[in-house]
C-alpha cells in the first residue's frame, strides 16, 4: 500500500524540523506525546477548540481529537479535571 514509503516522509521530514518521532511502546502507551501535551495545556489555560487548532495550524476537530487522547491517557472526562492532574 505505499506505507513504508509514507512513514519514511514523514520521519524525513521530522528530522528536518529537528524532532523524532516517539517510539511507541506498551511502557509508553499511557504518556501524553508532545502534540497532545500542549494541547491540554491550551485547552487548561481556557482556549476552545478553535483558537487552540488556529494557534497550533491544526483543525478544531484535530484538537478534538488530541483532547480525547488525553482523557483518555489521563483517566478523566473533561477539559476542567485537565487543571486538577497537571
Amino acid at each position: 500500500m505505499g506505507m513504508n514509503a509514507f512513514a519514511g516522509r514523514a520521519e524525513r521530514e521530522l528530522l528536518a524540523t529537528g524532532e523524532r518521532a516517539r517510539k511507541r511502546s506498551v511502557e509508553t502507551s499511557g504518556e501524553l506525546t508532545p502534540q497532545e501535551s500542549l494541547i491540554a495545556e491550551l485547552a487548561r489555560d481556557g482556549l476552545s477548540n478553535a483558537d487552540i487548532g488556529a494557534r497550533l495550524f491544526i483543525s478544531p476537530r484535530t484538537v478534538e481529537c488530541h483532547l480525547r487522547n488525553v482523557f483518555t491517557k489521563l483517566g478523566i472526562s473533561s477539559r476542567n479535571e485537565i487543571k486538577s492532574v497537571r
